[in-house]
């Protein structure tokens, strides 16, 4: 069941002479519970797709469902609660709220929406992530790969339609990049999370379920390596 639907997507930013075609008609959609990347070198149109996914910039046409939902026929106040509740989003720099603590910037997601806090599950993805013991730290107190798995429970706390990670190893050593990418390979596994890395490193390519290359805002090639 197709969980992400994107339809003639495209994005042009500035007007006449000077505009500049980042996204060029794009389509495809993505299943749930699967595993994707999406690759393709600096300036390729990828880093524009993920923001158009996202929910963090307006299309110049086209349209992206989640979950059957029309990301941009919401005005800015629904976009933004459906943001929150539907797209778990992680970054290259983590962007934890540094006054926070492990604990407090998992669940702020919850807390900003009035919601409870589900104790059994807010367990199993600590434990899983590896932070039993560091909840009441700051992230300043905490190393680059155990920030990233803030950022990786924060995304996951809200159950999301979709969870989206850009360049989510770059910023990280080779050993804490093995380790976040088999933290992302095993929460798609075990609670059929949908999964969609944006970056430019082929070895993390290979890692996923299905490629789709971009090229100058067009995808260039769409392959399934595993089912």
């Amino acid at each position: 069941m197709s969980i992400l639907q994107i339809e003639n997507l495209s994005k042009v930013y500035g007007k006449g002479e000077t505009a500049v075609t980042a996204l060029d008609n794009v389509s495809f959609s993505i299943n749930k519970g699967e595993f994707v990347v999406i690759i393709g070198p600096s300036g390729s149109g990828k880093s524009t797709l993920l923001h158009l996914l996202g929910g963090v910039d307006q299309p110049t046409s086209g349209k992206v469902y989640i979950d059957g939902t029309d990301l941009y026929n919401l005005n800015e106040t629904q976009l933004a609660i459906f943001r929150r509740r539907q797209i778990g989003l992680i970054y290259q720099f983590y962007n934890l709220i540094p006054i926070l603590t492990v604990e407090e910037n998992i669940t702020l997601p919850l807390l900003l929406d009035e919601h409870k806090v589900d104790q059994k599950q807010f367990d199993e993805i600590v434990g899983k992530l590896g932070l039993n013991h560091r909840l009441g730290h700051l992230p300043n107190q905490l190393s680059g790969g155990q920030q990233q798995r803030v950022s990786i429970g924060r995304a996951l706390i809200s159950n999301p339609a979709i969870m989206l990670a850009d360049e989510p190893t770059g910023n990280l050593d080779s050993k804490n990049s093995e380790e976040i990418m088999e933290l992302l390979k095993m929460f798609n596994k075990t609670f059929n999370q949908t999964l969609i890395v944006i970056t430019h490193d082929e070895r993390i390519a290979l890692q996923a379920d299905r490629i789709i290359s971009i090229e100058d805002g067009r995808i260039a090639k769409d392959e399934v390596i595993r089912s």
